[in-house]
């Protein structure tokens, strides 16, 4: 390698700013950019956040699986890295060096720039290099020489590895690092090969802990013969079940849980499975008794004490489905992931699963994330300690996580958190512990997550603005809120509840339902609401009828009319449409116009008769 080039473009970089990107490694350039964009000192001769031995220990501890699963291969490749003039190195997914070992003379040098046990050897702290680029990258890296962005590794040749969970999730990295002058191409094919050995270990070990539950899923079904039930791993995913439950659903087993039970099984009892090794739960068997009437699976808020929806839930099937969803996943500390447009109630959704949890009596924590400016989002979130930055809070600010300790919290518009965010919050997910800014102590958390948007966040996956890895984290138990559109019967319900909430006095609002429902509602619940509130705000000057007024506030047409119904208006009608437009004029015939009643009158729902009449032009 020319390191004579690469030191040459990386100080026209650091001094200019300018980058022959076409020279340059890709995963190089996008890390000397994230250097340049986080501050980071190009000139840094060595690292300075060092763990004291009682951190390391605390560390060490929180990472035991990890060094578990690689002590054994590191062991095994001590020898010919100490001959080669190496150092091998264990790090956790926050960038800390867990444990060192190699060559003594490799090991004295690297001791010079303070790469030693308790290390913190991430972008943001050393600059480009191996094990930090591998975190953020979460492949296989090499940096040589001058390709780090900080002078204090000019001297060293590093590669690196990432260790991924099963689940997706960064369990650390392994790295060898040597002088550049001991560089050889071996040290990333094995790096690579230990970090494969050891995925092989955890998939092995998760292997025989299904086999375990599904053992225990035998023993079950000699017992409870005549029960229904089913066994889940950690991830909700059902490994076993009743013979019942697999002759009526042949394809159960793969399934997520919640997605089985909805609308079809109640939870009478839960029985977790522990390991005997480290006590640790691995499973969960769940008996059920089935819903027995189709008329029960429509589920009344109203009509019981045991569920609390701060507002009006209308009788729209569609909806009633949507708290079905919300009852069954309440009980549990599941992660909920809230989709639907804009104005659609999707905070009052995710209110009525804490209000309905055990954590009712805790904080329920709500954050817009696209109303809070990128460069404040971390300390909104996250807290800082006093005189951590200039306009610091003089007792400094616990964030909103912290807030929401022991009870749950909303991140609304979450497809609106920038990228440097989403990777300190999958931390926090992963590690249930939040550290504040200006702060080295860690504070851990008892919080369920919410999460909500209008966007589609597996698109913004496809494209690289949103982390597949935080994505999987939070999109656990889906929820969609319905459009007010697919809703039209709870309309009436919604105005008089919205006019009694408001005190707005607006009388006879059953002359304009058919007008309100007519329209398609683009913007939803918020919509109907600020119609309401200009309605009221007029209506006191208004000498026309209710209708009028509506009609005024009202766009005369939608916004949401589909294309295909448009295409539709100006193509001849077929033999059957010809029939339906026929009956139903005559059925607005018999009405004398009125919509509603006509619609009862052929026994087609308001809402599709409406969208005939757009159709036929009547």
């Amino acid at each position: 390698m020319d390191t004579t080039f690469y030191f040459d473009t990386w100080k026209r970089f650091v001094k200019e700013g300018v980058l022959d990107s076409a020279r340059l490694n890709q995963r190089i350039l996008e890390s000397w950019y994230r250097c340049k964009t986080e501050k980071v000192n190009p000139y840094l001769n060595k690292a300075h956040h060092v763990l004291t031995q009682q951190e390391l220990d605390g560390k060490k501890a929180e990472n035991a699986l990890l060094i578990e699963l690689a002590t054994p291969f590191l062991k095994k490749m001590d020898q010919p890295i100490k001959e080669s003039g190496m150092m091998g190195l264990l790090v956790d997914p926050d960038g800390y060096v867990l444990s060192l070992s190699g060559n003594d003379r490799t090991l004295m040098n690297a001791r010079r720039i303070n790469f030693v046990e308790g290390v913190q050897w991430t972008e943001t702290e050393v600059g480009t290099n191996a094990i930090g680029t591998a975190l953020q990258a979460k492949e296989p890296v090499i940096i040589h020489g001058p390709e780090h962005y900080s002078v204090a590794s000019h001297q060293w040749s590093c590669s690196a590895t990432p260790i991924i969970h099963e689940d997706g999730s960064l369990l650390g990295v392994i790295d060898v690092s040597c002088p550049v002058e001991s560089s050889h191409p071996f040290m990333i094919g094995m790096v690579t090969s230990i970090s494969y050995a050891i995925e092989k270990e955890i998939a092995s070990r998760s292997y025989k802990r299904e086999l375990k539950l599904i053992q225990h899923a035998t023993v079950l079904a000699e017992t409870y013969k005549n029960h229904l039930f089913i066994v889940c791993n950690y991830n909700n995913m059902i490994l076993s079940a009743s013979k019942s439950i697999l002759e009526k659903n042949p394809r159960v087993i793969g399934m997520n849980v919640f997605e089985f039970l909805h609308n079809k099984y109640n939870i009478d009892l839960e029985m977790p499975f522990f390991l005997k090794e480290d006590n640790s739960r691995h499973g969960t068997c769940f008996f059920l008794s089935k819903i027995a009437t189709e008329q029960s699976r429509i589920f009344v808020p109203h009509s019981t004490n045991s569920f609390s929806f701060q507002g009006e839930a209308g009788v729209s099937q569609v909806f009633q489905n949507t708290l079905q969803k919300v009852k069954l996943v309440a009980p549990s500390d599941t992660s909920v992931f809230i989709t639907g447009e804009t104005g659609t109630g999707k905070e009052l959704i995710a209110r009525a699963i804490h209000d309905n949890s055990p954590r009712k009596n805790g904080p329920f924590i709500s954050l817009n994330c696209g109303a809070i400016p990128k460069d404040l989002m971390e300390s909104e979130l996250f807290g800082y300690v006093e005189g951590a930055f200039t306009g610091a809070r003089k007792q400094g600010y616990k964030g909103k996580f912290e807030q929401a300790n022991k009870g749950t919290i909303f991140l609304d518009e979450i497809g609106e958190i920038p990228q440097t965010m989403q990777v300190a919050l999958l931390r926090v997910l992963q590690e249930r512990k939040v550290t504040p800014i200006g702060s080295t102590k860690e504070v851990p958390l008892d919080v369920r997550v919410i999460t909500a948007t209008h966007r589609d966040l597996r698109q913004l996956v496809g494209e690289g603005d949103f982390r597949e890895d935080l994505f999987y984290r939070l999109h656990v138990y889906p929820i969609e809120a319905p459009a007010l559109r697919d809703r039209k019967e709870d309309i009436p319900h919604l105005a008089r509840y919205i006019c009694q909430q408001s005190n707005w006095n607006i009388d006879n609002l059953e002359d304009v339902v058919d007008r309100l429902i007519e329209y398609e509602w683009p913007g939803n619940i918020r919509e109907l609401t600020n119609v309401l509130e200009r309605v009221s705000i007029m209506l006191p000057q208004w000498h026309g009828s209710l209708v009028g007024l509506i009609n005024e506030v009202l766009p005369t047409k939608s916004l949401d009319i589909l294309p295909t119904e448009e295409n539709e208006l100006v193509k001849p009608l077929k033999p059957r449409e010809k029939i339906q437009r026929d009956l139903m004029l005559d059925a607005l015939k018999k009405t004398k116009g009125n919509v509603t009643a006509a619609a009862k009158l052929l026994d087609i729902p308001r809402s599709t008769f409406y969208k005939r009449l757009q159709r036929f032009s009547l």
